[in-house]
């Protein structure tokens, strides 16, 4: 699955600077204006967030997949309902109607039961399924709940940093996207495992050590053949760690590259509410993630920064106009995100309801 890719780069973007003079913040942001027409993709290093927080969440991360399938579903996403967290097994996810190979827990800001968007049972808000801390210790993942949420609140804080060089970028107030659809952003964070598959007679396996309980027999007669398909992100900004396993690849215009884990980065990309806000000038670029072949599990934080649920992102005033705006004929799923009515979170539920589409029916 990795024939015709090209050896070109995504480019990578020093932010140390940001807080500086406006001067040396102007430069960050025309790098990110290159990277955005060029790619929807590019590195990020000088970031601030702590190495030992990511290496942490990496570890405990790789505990909990570890652990006895029976154990993981004491979290699995039915039991959220309209929160729409917790965990799913192996193949549970689809992307264009396939199974991806990929296990992972769904997880968000924390919003308690009193909160009004909850009290309102708004979808995709409320409490995250986590372990208590008597079965952080029985399982030994001591700390997994206080550092996801301090993980999630980290790169948060990131995501609106980086929303102000974006608009900036685009030759507008800094505060143009907080004040008008991020200032209480929908936080999506994901944690996914890929377990790597191998080769035994032509015949595909999970790998010894995984314990995820998923039968790959199952999988493999589905003709699984991504780890994730090909895809574009919903919101405005998806800001991903991938471990030293690899395997995204992003379609650039001149074809798939690989994007490979660099130490000390995240990758970022734009989705497609920036998409449509930009009037296509700057493009949610489809990517997906290889079949994971390493020989040990893959795991990756992507956290999605997007707008508020309730608001209704509309393209900007003003903003260069392109040709061919339109391009529903070339995208994956052939939608046109410019034309579309309505809210972030309609568009949003008509998305994640293809994903879980048993799940929807259940509890959306």
């Amino acid at each position: 699955m990795t024939n015709n890719i090209s050896i070109e780069q995504l480019p990578i973007i020093n932010i140390e600077s940001y807080n500086e003079e406006s001067s040396k913040k102007k430069l960050v942001s025309k790098e990110i204006e290159n990277a955005c027409k060029n790619f929807g993709f590019f590195y990020i290093k000088g970031h601030g967030i702590e190495q030992e927080l990511i290496d942490r969440l990496e570890r405990l991360s790789k505990k909990f997949f570890s652990l006895d399938q029976s154990i993981k579903m004491k979290y699995r996403m039915e039991l959220a309902q309209k929160a729409w967290r917790g965990y799913f097994i192996v193949g549970g996810e689809l992307t264009s109607g396939l199974k991806d190979w990929k296990e992972g827990l769904y997880l968000g800001t924390e919003l308690n039961d009193d909160h009004p968007l909850v009290v309102a049972q708004t979808p995709l808000h409320g409490l995250n399924l986590f372990p208590t801390p008597q079965e952080e210790i029985e399982y030994d993942i001591v700390g997994f709940k206080d550092t996801i949420l301090t993980y999630i609140d980290k790169v948060t804080q990131l995501g609106h940093s980086l929303m102000e060089l974006i608009a900036i970028s685009l030759n507008l107030s800094p505060d143009y996207f907080s004040s008008r659809y991020t200032q209480d952003p929908l936080i999506l964070f994901r944690i996914f495992n890929y377990p790597s598959i191998i080769s035994n007679n032509n015949n595909n396996s999970s790998n010894n050590n995984n314990k995820t309980g998923e039968s790959s027999e199952n999988l493999i007669d589905d003709k699984v053949e991504w780890g994730v398909g090909e895809h574009t992100d919903y919101g405005v900004l998806t800001i991903l760690y991938q471990d030293n396993v690899g395997g995204l690849q992003v379609h650039s215009k001149n074809g798939w590259i690989s994007a490979p884990p660099i130490q000390g980065t995240f990758v970022c990309n734009i989705g497609d509410m920036l998409d449509r806000m930009t009037g296509g000038l700057y493009r949610s670029t489809p990517h997906r993630v290889e079949l994971n072949r390493s020989g040990r599990d893959r795991i990756s934080f992507p956290l999605f920064f997007d707008p508020n649920f309730n608001s209704y992102p509309t393209e900007i005033e003003g903003i260069e106009q392109i040709e061919n705006k339109d391009d529903s004929s070339s995208r994956w799923d052939h939608f046109n995100i410019h034309s579309f009515k309505g809210s972030y979170g309609q568009y949003l539920l008509n998305k994640v309801g293809k994903v879980f589409p048993d799940l929807k029916n259940n509890v959306l």
